[in-house]
């Protein structure tokens, strides 16, 4: 009998630390599922499917940033041809025509390109001249006047 008391005993051995075992092992997956809820927001798919997810995110949100970059391209090259910079230069075409009624107006985009528009008041009549500038290249010779409109457009 002592033999069938020895086996008896190590079963109940065994089956005690098979128990403990198993009572570790349920607690240690409660807590991995309570942090994967966590983590996931109580979603029912696990963590490889979370992961994919958010690569897929990551890569829709770099398109978008790519098609925000393009587009913020295409306005700056738009921009680049407005007229952005422009001046007005006022003064006497004449030393007895007083109240400085002569002006320069230029109207020029980033790159120097656009028109200079000068009216000459005189007692009697006034003139209007327009001179193009393609890249700050006039096509016809310009005044100090218009030179000095040209200026201050560029430096604003």
């Amino acid at each position: 009998m002592s033999l069938e008391l020895g086996v008896a005993i190590a079963a109940v051995a065994i089956s005690a630390v098979a128990l403990l075992s198993t009572i570790a092992a349920w607690r240690r997956v409660r807590a991995l599922r309570r942090d994967q809820r966590a983590i996931l927001g109580g979603s029912t798919s696990d963590v490889v499917d979370f992961a994919v997810s958010l690569q897929g995110r990551i890569d829709d949100l770099h398109r978008a940033v790519d098609e925000v970059a393009a587009g913020l391209t295409r306005v700056d090259r738009r921009l680049d041809g407005a007229v952005t910079n422009t001046s007005v230069v006022r003064y006497d075409a004449y030393r007895d025509a007083g109240g400085q009624q002569s002006a320069s107006v230029a109207f020029l985009d980033s790159t120097r390109t656009g028109t200079v528009v000068t009216a000459i008041q005189g007692r009697d009549y006034a003139r209007v001249y327009v001179k193009e500038l393609e890249r700050g290249q006039p096509n016809l010779a310009l005044s100090p006047e218009e030179t000095q409109a040209v200026e201050r457009a560029m430096a604003r």
